[in-house]
């Protein structure tokens, strides 16, 4: 090996080891901080402290997406605001999750820097909330005691001006359902895009005249064991632009007894009209709804999935009464799925024949058909070969598989 002057190996180092990150552009350390952040936010919290640069980098990661887990970090957190303002900036996504117990020794009223809500209009954890100005996604979970002062975040003017996605959910005494009226501006909010509601009731009420909103950016909406009028739905639906996607559940024997919901399907299904030229997807998972006349969906032009959970909340129940002998299946549809097992109604198993031997009249692009198998056989072979006859795709759910 040469030696220089001093004594020592060409390869040994000259001076300080270079710090090889901060050569590196923003993104990319980005990326690696991401990284890092996965599998420890201690570790980030570590790297945050090395210089600015890295502070500022690894701060946007840090609280991207806030978990708030207890009031307590809440409220820390939302003090830690007045310090430093900007965090609040950074923050995309917050979720909120914690029981009625742990707030009842809290004192809520305490004001909140950077909001421009007096402490009087509504408590502390809601109003650090309005300091996030450039929140997307919001996920609440936790005690009805906060079911006002959140919706008052909703009322307008907006200071939630880039939120996407929502999640609403607040624990009742006794599992009680929670009243949406006091949330009712969400479907007003105009970036909002995805909106999931758990719980909740709404009367016939809606929205007053006064309130209502113009053209809103709402694509998904699921109801989630809800007890939702169904005229009341039907004044909230009419603003979303383009809704492309309807989701509602419910258990088959709701607790406590739903008091404001309609028993009857068609009445959802015309609270939906008004969005009929723009849903892709409906999904009605509500086993007690009935059906007592066929649907009548031909104008629901762009719906391409429609999933229920007995044929006959699709066609109606049989009557005495002489009938038309289809439905009316939107024009583009491809999948139809029902949860249930087939069969239960004799006149409605033929009239369910009838629409797939006729399927080019009723619904031409239908091409999956997916269904239940239950403890009997209950499709008919003349089903199955019509199915095959028409080359609709008959999936059926729990079937063994035949040799």
């Amino acid at each position: 090996m040469s030696h220089n002057r001093d004594g020592h190996g060409d390869d040994a180092p000259s001076g300080p080891h270079p710090d090889q990150l901060a050569c590196l552009p923003d993104d990319i350390l980005l990326h690696i901080f991401e990284i890092v952040g996965r599998v420890s936010k201690s570790d980030l919290c570590h790297v945050s402290r090395l210089n600015k640069r890295f502070h500022v980098l690894a701060d946007s990661l840090l609280y991207k997406t806030v978990h708030f887990d207890t009031p307590e970090h809440h409220l820390t957190f939302s003090q830690s605001l007045a310090r430093r303002p900007r965090r609040g900036s950074l923050i995309v996504g917050v979720r909120l999750e914690y029981p009625e117990s742990e707030l009842s020794h809290l004192r809520l009223d305490a004001p909140v820097h950077g909001s421009h809500y007096a402490p009087s209009l509504f408590d502390g954890l809601s109003r650090a909330i309005s300091t996030m100005s450039n929140l997307e996604m919001l996920d609440i979970s936790v005690p009805d005691t906060l079911l006002h002062g959140i919706g008052t975040l909703f009322n307008g003017p907006f200071d939630l001006a880039y939120l996407k996605t929502c999640t609403l959910f607040y624990q009742c005494p006794d599992d009680q359902y929670w009243d949406l009226q006091e949330n009712i501006h969400i479907f007003a909010h105009p970036t909002l895009e995805t909106l999931i509601i758990k719980r909740a009731k709404l009367d016939h009420r809606g929205f007053d005249f006064i309130e209502q909103p113009h053209q809103t950016a709402l694509k998904k909406l699921h109801l989630i064991e809800c007890d939702i009028n169904d005229d009341a739905l039907s004044d909230i639906l009419e603003f979303p632009e383009a809704l492309k996607e309807f989701v509602m559940t419910q258990v088959p024997e709701p607790v406590p007894e739903l008091v404001d919901s309609s028993d009857n399907i068609a009445d959802y299904i015309c609270a939906l009209s008004s969005a009929s030229h723009s849903l892709q997807s409906i999904l009605i998972d509500f086993p007690s709804l009935s059906g007592f006349k066929a649907l009548r969906m031909r104008d629901f032009v762009a719906l391409k999935t429609l999933r229920v959970n007995w044929d006959y909340q699709l066609f109606g129940k049989s009557s005495k009464k002489p009938r038309m002998h289809s439905v009316g299946l939107p024009p583009e549809l491809e999948t139809l799925e029902f949860f249930n097992e087939l069969g239960t109604d004799e006149g409605v198993t033929d009239l369910l024949l009838y629409a797939i031997q006729n399927k080019g009249v009723t619904a031409r692009n239908l091409k999956t058909m997916i269904v239940v198998e239950g403890d009997e056989p209950s499709l008919s072979w003349e089903l199955k070969e019509a199915c095959k006859s028409q080359e609709l795709e008959l999936r059926i759910i729990g079937q063994l598989d035949e040799e």
